[in-house]
């Protein structure tokens, strides 16, 4: 790999997807600290004539207008989870095949370089394209770039059809489950331990809450051709004042994946349903998103791209795209399994299959 100084990083766009994916990753870009790597893809850009670049915070939108019949978004988000011991990159070979190793390079910074590679060298695609590549996609919805930009700039998500580049093994996903998390709390009366009788001991009542979560069922649900399986668990507790008191509060950090069948209203009041006699409070809602591959831009990038399409389990800005009429489907190199473990890689081959499929599909 050339020289690179992830301090002052120059991206050279005709490397290929696997070594740009290697420069991306060793840019340092957890959420909040992306404008370096927004930085260093401007740059990269200017030199591309055919492109209007337009850019919000450290979200970056770069777009042909050939006057083509159709309109396809192709975006890709470029923070990440904390680093942990994963960066800088190098690469791994496991029972002969080729793994890219790092944080990111799952999600998603394999995407995202396919993404720019092609945006630099497709002068003349088969349909106009709006690429984003946007910040804070790993925190809350109310800081994530596309609501900003949504917000400022809404006419730059019209489009026929949109890619999110989130890993899916080089496959099509369609959809995504929504995602609401929720704080459960009970409430009882504080005490000196000595004499807990005299208070009402908060935490014991948590127990409930832990057995309903327990016994509970996820439902598998069947959306347009599509299973989707849901989810419900709890991804925290709190509680406790000091060791000699009896608690007067405890709280139940609850997360739940709900089909994209169901509304985020309708998932809101499955919740409240399940904990009747409690304080609930929905502190984060996400709109699932229908499959969206009964457009024909879909049907034809399903078709190139080969293979049977999946349902996505997880929540990703498909839903943002479906919910301003433009169908979305997930489509980037990695395994869904590996996003965010310490051990995170990406297959070579991956990167490269995903490079040929979206290079074919849009100069065809």
């Amino acid at each position: 790999m050339p020289d690179f100084d992830p301090a002052h990083p120059v991206l050279d766009l005709s490397l290929s997807s696997t070594v740009l994916t290697q420069q991306l990753c060793d840019i340092p870009s957890v959420s909040d600290d992306e404008g370096v790597i927004a930085d260093a893809i401007v740059a990269a850009l200017a030199d591309a004539r055919h492109l209007e670049i337009v850019r919000d915070g450290d979200t970056i939108v770069a777009r042909t207008n050939l006057g083509r019949a159709q309109r396809v978004v192709i975006a890709g988000h470029i923070d990440t989870v904390p680093i942990n011991g994963n960066v800088p990159t190098r690469y791994e070979t496991i029972d002969g095949a080729e793994y890219l190793w790092g944080r990111g390079t799952v999600d998603m910074k394999a995407g995202v370089a396919v993404q720019l590679k092609l945006a630099a060298e497709l002068t003349e695609p088969n349909v106009d394209i709006t690429w984003m590549w946007y910040d804070h996609e790993e925190v809350s919805n109310e800081l994530n770039g596309l609501t900003r930009l949504a917000r400022n700039r809404p006419d730059l998500f019209a489009g026929d059809f949109a890619i999110l580049g989130e890993p899916s093994n080089s496959s099509v996903e369609g959809g995504c489950n929504g995602n609401l998390r929720a704080e459960i709390r009970a409430y009882g009366l504080r005490a000196h331990s000595a004499r807990s009788w005299v208070g009402d001991n908060a935490i014991h009542k948590a127990a409930v809450v832990l057995d309903t979560l327990a016994a509970y069922e996820p439902r598998q649900v069947e959306v347009d051709g599509l299973v989707y399986r849901e989810g419900l668990n709890a991804v925290g507790i709190t509680g406790g004042v000091a060791g000699n008191v009896i608690p007067d509060e405890v709280m139940v950090h609850v997360n739940y994946r709900f089909a994209p069948s169901r509304s985020g209203a309708e998932a809101e009041a499955h919740i409240r349903d399940l904990f009747p006699g409690y304080d609930v409070r929905i502190v984060d809602l996400a709109e699932g998103a229908r499959p969206g591959l009964d457009a024909p831009l879909a049907q034809r990038f399903l078709e190139a791209v080969g293979g049977e399409a999946k349902p996505k389990y997880g929540w990703t800005d498909v839903a943002r795209f479906s919910a301003m009429g433009v169908p979305a489907v997930n489509f980037g190199p990695g395994d869904p399994l590996k996003a965010h473990a310490d051990d995170e890689r990406v297959l070579v081959s991956q990167i490269e299959s995903c490079e040929r499929a979206l290079r074919s599909w849009l100069t065809a």
